[in-house]
Parts: structure tokens; sequence; C-alpha cells
């Protein structure tokens, strides 16, 4: 189980620190960065996906269905996410493993700490500090380069040019860094983590969890076991299990809140059992419901597909086809309109009536784009753009520049038959003239009220 979590230690860090650095090409004047979530261009790069603002319902049912795997490989196989992949975990077993190497093992470190303060103790807590800061300066500034081209901001932040944020943020993830991964440690599951409260909600009988094998274990005692002497179980009560476990429990106490199943237990067991002479797998992965099987002389089979694992599967299948289908139908043109509220309408000395919108066109796409922008549900619209073309026509033809938003003001001059409560819904409808897509935003003509054609 070591070998494994180092494994994926190994391979989450190597995720996390070298992907701002692989570089992606979209296009001229593109970010070339494969992950980048550029706050000042309000976009979100990954490798060939371009999201911008209004796609942020993405983030949202990419959460949920995080939240769905996540309850799915618990009610599976316990809080592997907790004992291998959560950050936490991570960097706390790589900040443990830089304290072993310095340090000395657990005995050696507190020997250490009840002895009088020497140039040895100073110079080895010295350099480990100093290694566990600079792996947490690192960590922030990795993070920093998720939001800006990592190697522009790695120049500038060292020529002294970067923005205050970036100095702000790289040295607060440092420091929080620093103290969770290296002070607070376990702490953190048992303390400030939420989901060890309601993990139980998740497990049932039939899910994997680390398992003590009471019934084979107990009555625990010290010593050679002898044929014909006291009855004894294969547990030698030697606490290695407890010292093992990053979070300090006693697993033989059954499921506890602070397990992160990550099985450092198992590993402590199986060293002693084999040096006494015992078979292997006191401490184990098993299901609750197996365990009382054996204890019973029974054989219980292993049961993937229940109840709750598939509301969780089939929760996840359709919130993978739901986003996946709305992915690949999501549109490259936006339009959005925000009518005058200052004033609602004028009138014309020849009786019709003018309204004043602000219209947004989005061009979600690298090419520039002309666009036709027409109104229906208001017989005899006349449109025209502020500061523009003085002429009234009914179809506006906008160029929308590649990758970018154009902001208009348009008055919309109309004689309606009648206006209903001083208001009547009309539509403003944008179409692309190359593809012949389009999109509608649904919007009010305002006038006065009980107004009738201006008569």
């Amino acid at each position: 189980m070591r070998r494994i979590k180092w494994a994926v230690l190994i391979a989450c860090l190597a995720v996390y620190y070298v992907l701002p650095w692989v570089r992606w090409y979209r296009g001229p004047n593109q970010p070339g960065q494969a992950v980048l979530l550029d706050i000042s261009t309000e976009r979100f790069y990954f490798f060939n996906l371009e999201l911008w603002p209004q796609d942020i319902w993405l983030l949202a049912g990419l959460l949920i269905l995080g939240a769905v795997l996540l309850f799915l490989v618990t009610s599976l196989v316990g809080r592997v996410w907790c004992g291998y992949t959560c950050p936490q975990t991570v960097w706390t077993d790589l900040f443990m493993w830089i304290e072993k190497e310095i340090e000395g093992d657990r005995n050696e470190r507190m020997a250490r700490d009840a002895a009088p303060l020497t140039a040895d103790t100073i110079w080895k807590k010295t350099l480990k500090h100093g290694i566990w800061l600079a792996i947490a300066f690192w960590t922030g500034g990795a993070w920093i380069m998720y939001y800006t081209d990592a190697p522009t901001v790695a120049v500038d932040f060292w020529t002294g040019s970067a923005a205050t944020p970036v100095y702000f943020f790289t040295g607060l993830f440092t420091l929080t860094t620093y103290l969770l991964a290296g002070w607070a440690r376990e702490q953190v599951c048992t303390y400030m983590c939420p989901w060890p409260r309601f993990q139980s909600a998740m497990l049932d009988d039939q899910s994997f969890t680390v398992t003590y094998q009471a019934w084979r274990g107990e009555p625990r005692a010290r010593g050679k076991r002898v044929e014909g002497g006291p009855q004894r179980g294969d547990c030698v009560d030697c606490g290695m299990c407890v010292a093992a476990c990053p979070t300090g429990i006693d697993i033989r106490d059954g499921i506890q809140l602070e397990c992160i199943n990550c099985g450092l237990c198992m590993d402590a067991c199986d060293h002693v059992m084999a040096r006494t002479g015992q078979a292997k797998g006191l401490i184990t992965w098993d299901t609750l419901a197996r365990q009382a099987a054996k204890k019973a002389g029974k054989k219980e089979p292993i049961r993937i597909l229940r109840p709750r694992t598939m509301i969780y599967l089939t929760a996840m299948t359709a919130a993978v086809i739901v986003m996946s289908t709305a992915l690949m139908m999501r549109s490259t043109l936006g339009l959005s309109v925000q009518r005058d509220r200052a004033p609602l309408f004028v009138m014309l000395a020849d009786g019709s009536l003018r309204n004043g919108y602000t219209v947004k066109i989005s061009n979600k796409t690298q090419t520039n784009a002309p666009y036709d922008l027409s109104i229906t549900g208001l017989p005899g619209a006349k449109m025209v753009v502020a500061e523009g073309d003085p002429k009234p026509q009914t179809v506006l033809r906008v160029l929308g520049s590649s990758d970018g938003v154009e902001t208009l003001r348009v008055l919309v001059t109309a004689r309606p038959a009648e206006l209903s409560n001083g208001a009547q819904p009309v539509d403003f409808i944008l179409r692309d003239t190359a593809t012949g897509a389009q999109t509608v935003y649904h919007s009010t003509f305002m006038g006065p009220a009980g107004y009738a054609g201006g008569r």
C-alpha cells in the first residue's frame, strides 16, 4: 500500500507542477498554455476547449459529476480519495517523508526533541523547514501559473515586474501549504474537513474498507503461541498499526471518522505477522458482510452492483450524457440585450415611440463574422445604431470581432398598434450570415399606457 501511495503521490505532483508548462497552439494572438484560467480575458482554456463566463453552468455540472463520482467510489471502497489523492494527504505525505529522511523515524525524533538542544538538532531542523518552505513556495507559485502564462509570470516574478496579486497569492499559498502539510497534518482531516462527518451515509456492509479481523485476532496478547497453551488470537498487541496510521487511530476499534482508508496499517501488520510466522491479512481490505460470514464459517460474495451503487451509476451516467450533449451543442454565438431604464421611452414629434437598448454580441469563434440583427413582434420597427449610420433600417449588419464581444447602443423606433399596460414583448434575433446559426433574446418595448399608434 505504501508503494501504491508513492506512485499516486508522484503522479499527482507531476500533473500539478508540470501542467502549467504544457504548451498548446490555438492560433495567432491566442494563449499558448494548455490549461489556463485567464482572468484578464475572462476565458478558461483547456486544450482545445475554450469556455466563456456564460458557460459557468458547465462548472456546476462538473462539480455535481465529481460529487456523484466521489459518492460512488466511497460506497465501493471507502475513503480512498482521502487516503491517496486528496491534496492534504499528498503534500502531508511528502513533508513527512522529508522529515523522516532528515531527522529519522518517529522514535528518533521524539528522543532528539526530549534531549538538550544541540548543533546537530538545529542544523537538521533548519534544513527540514527550509525544504518545506521551498516546496510550499513552488506549490504557491505553480498555483498562480494556472491563472496567467507560466513562462511570462515566472520571468516577471523574479525580475520584480509581476503584479502585486501575484506576489500576494504566492505568499498566501506558500504559507497555507507550509502550515497545513507541515504542522496541521492529520488535524485537517479530523477537524477541518467536512467529508468525514457524512461519509458514513455512503457506506454499507458491502463497502470495502480497511478492516481488522477481530474474529481471528482476539483475544490479543503478546508472546509466542504455544499449542495447548492459553487461547490467544493472532494479534500480538504490538501497536504497530497505530504507529503507522497517519491520523493515529486504532483500526482494531472498528471503522472510525478519522480513518482515511490508506491501508498503511495493513503494511505494518503484515510485517509483524511475517516475523511471528502467522498468516498475513489480519488487517485487510474487506466488507463487513464478508467478515461476519467468515466469522461464522460461511462465504459471502462480493456485491459491486447493489441499489446504492446503481443509483450513483445512473446519476453519473445521466450527468455525463447531459453535459456532453450540451457541450457539443454549445452555441458559438451569444446575444444579450438590456433596455434603457432612463428614460423608459421617448415620444417623437410624429407620435412614434423610441426605446434604447444596449446590445452585446459574443463571437466565440476565432474569425470575424458578419451578423444580421433584426427584431420581431413589433411591426414596422426601425433600428439605428447610436453614433453610427443615422439611416433607420429593419435589419442591422454587424461585424463581430473574433473571440470578442461587440457592444452597441441600438435605438428602436416604432408605432405599436396598441400597448397593453405600457409594454409589448419583442424578440431580438441575431443571425450568422455565413453559417445560418441564430440566437434569440426576449425583451420588451415600452410606451405610455393606452398608446394606440400615436392617435
